[in-house]
């Protein structure tokens, strides 16, 4: 058996909290007496710096469900961080641009808490920084096609300013080998719906790590579709430090025989009277199809009043399918409105399929009803109505690939 790497010895000093004892989440065979793994998210250790973190080994929780022999290139080896080709037509009330690596916005919203991500940041020549002002809702879409086959580092700042309201899609086409990481700032008052829409080619393989900080009685909305891809992993981080901050975290996967598609989100309420809700459906279908949902809610002490609440919802439409999901809750105050969490995987409704037969409609239609319904439900959080319906077509388009597999669960 193999013995879990030390971790680095910045974080030694947070480790002795609430009492703990040693116990199986990693490192309970360590060769240091009284080891305690970090149990606290808010803990972790970070850094811009790759060499600063240990070696990924695959058996490490944030990487055991992860296919780590095929992100090695991408966690260890040197990264092409040169700017690359995107299209982001003109729109009223938003700057466009790429700014140095150390631009005084680099690193406003988050720092690194993996090897991966850590060498997508020392990586990165360029940044692309797109700032979001003005008294009227700003609306912008960029496309991003150019990363390439070889190995690529990216990084991306987004800042709303003070009572700025914003509507931005990110949407990444074409071959990738990228990892990435995307800061999102969400200044006072401003209110910012951001979607990331991941299409790219079937054997691209992208990492991404989303770091957002919401300021006082401001809002995210933060959606993730990820539809294609060999290998996709997308890490939210969203921490509500100002007072009466909210966020709604959305997520839409549909993976295809061979596919890993993977979130692990992370909501830090911090300050008081801050809202939060989670959200992520997806659909599995043909032989190796892999989803991991990882959700991470932290109440923390200074978040009196808080209303919070995260789900995933998986729906298994063939057989050879794995999904993994799991939900966290962990809080530091008894002041709070509510909190709950939930997690589910399952087959069709016999129900669902059976009153839609008992009306008329062929078993087919029927399955194809009850997976769009399932899904439309994110979908209808993007507020795009020309985005809506297009996934909407891409979402028909899946299903019928189903039907052309012949397997259903």
């Amino acid at each position: 058996m193999s013995v879990a790497p030390q971790i680095p010895a910045p974080q030694k000093a947070t480790l002795e909290q609430h009492g703990a004892k040693a116990h199986s989440d990693g490192g309970w065979d360590a060769s240091e007496k009284g080891f305690i793994p970090v149990q606290t998210r808010s803990e972790r250790f970070s850094s811009v710096l790759h060499d600063d973190f240990p070696a990924v080994t695959g058996q490490e929780v944030d990487w055991k469900l992860s296919p780590v022999d095929l992100l090695r290139p991408l966690i260890d080896d040197e990264l092409d961080g040169s700017e690359y080709e995107l299209a982001a037509p003109d729109a009223v009330g938003a700057v466009v641009e790429w700014v140095p690596r150390d631009d005084a916005r680099v690193g406003s919203a988050g720092k690194p808490e993996d090897r991966a991500s850590a060498n997508a940041w020392s990586s990165t020549q360029k940044v692309l920084s797109i700032t979001l002002s003005g008294e009227t809702p700003v609306a912008l879409g960029v496309d991003r096609t150019g990363f390439g086959s070889t190995p690529r580092g990216a990084h991306t700042v987004i800042t709303a300013t003070k009572h700025t309201s914003a509507h931005v899609v990110i949407r990444s086409t074409g071959a990738a080998h990228v990892v990435e990481n995307l800061e999102i700032v969400v200044e006072d008052g401003a209110d910012l719906t951001l979607v990331s829409l991941q299409e790219w080619d079937d054997d691209a393989i992208h990492l991404a790590s989303h770091f957002a900080q919401v300021g006082r009685d401001a809002k995210l909305t933060h959606i993730i579709v990820s539809l294609s891809g060999k290998v996709v992993r997308v890490n939210p981080s969203v921490h509500l430090s100002g007072e009466g901050s909210s966020a709604e975290l959305y997520g839409l996967y549909f993976a295809d025989a061979g596919q890993h598609l993977e979130q692990r989100v992370y909501l830090h309420h911090e300050a008081a009277n801050t809202k939060g809700r989670v959200n992520y459906k997806g659909a599995l279908q043909g032989a190796g199809a892999r989803t991991v949902w990882v959700g991470d809610v932290l109440i923390g002490r200074q978040a009196s009043g808080t209303d919070s609440y995260e789900q995933n919802r998986n729906l298994v439409l063939t057989e050879g399918t794995r999904a993994d999901s799991i939900p966290n809750l962990e809080i530091e105050t008894g002041d709070i409105l509510g909190a709950g969490h939930a997690s589910a995987t399952g087959r069709f409704d016999d129900e669902q399929l059976f009153y839609l037969q008992a009306r008329g409609i062929t078993e087919a239609e029927a399955r194809r009803l009850v997976v769009i319904g399932f899904l439309s439900e994110i979908v209808q959080k993007i507020g795009d109505a020309a985005l809506e319906a297009y996934l909407h077509e891409k979402i028909e388009w899946e299903l019928s690939a189903s039907a052309s597999q012949g397997g259903a669960a």
